[in-house]
């Protein structure tokens, strides 16, 4: 994926869509401290194995917070989404972000959860739900990509070996959540 960034700049941001910036007061042990928060949404994020073609399923895309630190802002991730929609539940959300960013209708029985953790302990400390699912050709319903004009999201699918290279390779801006998810996978499947 070819992306070309121009124009890039900070501005003071006093109230967002996704994140609220919020200075908390209390007491710790008698003293009076201060912290920066940023409030912000949990969120789900799913390990995807295709069965049939015997490769993981991830996301490459462009991450504006990753930009400031190393120029290219580009992440390979797990598919993954916001808890933003109430009416929706964790394991609906995620069956619908495999829909719009990776191309497969995944039914939520066939949604397994690993285990939750919080991210981002410095700032937000917001939630994730970690969830594993496995494909076939028969569940692709579609390109995946993202959605339509909000997200510029490309497909990528790696074997054994360039999943265990990129466990290593710090020259690509890869999460936690996918490095535990692949540790998860290959500590249960060591071939």
């Amino acid at each position: 994926m070819d992306i070309r960034i121009e124009g890039f700049r900070l501005e003071p941001l006093k109230e967002g869509r996704f994140i609220h910036p919020y200075l908390a007061r209390y007491l710790q042990d008698g003293v009076e401290r201060s912290w920066e928060i940023l409030r912000t949404n949990d969120s789900v994020a799913i390990l995807l194995w295709h069965r049939e073609k015997e490769r993981f399923i991830l996301v490459r895309q462009f991450r504006p917070p990753v930009y400031l630190h190393d120029g290219s802002g580009m992440t390979i991730e797990l598919c993954a989404g916001l808890l933003d929609k109430e009416e929706l539940s964790p394991e609906e959300v995620a069956i619908e972000e495999i829909e719009e960013e990776c191309g497969y209708r995944v039914p939520t029985q066939g949604l397994r959860k690993i285990t939750s953790f919080y991210t981002s302990v410095g700032h937000s400390g917001s939630r994730q739900i970690l969830y594993y699912a496995e494909l076939d050709d028969s569940m692709k319903i579609g390109p995946g990509g993202g959605v339509e004009g909000e997200e510029n999201i490309e497909v990528l699918e790696l074997d054994r070996n360039e999943a265990r290279s990129l466990m290593e390779d710090e020259s690509i801006a890869r999460t936690p959540g996918l490095l535990y998810a692949l540790c998860w996978w290959f500590s249960r499947d060591p071939s």
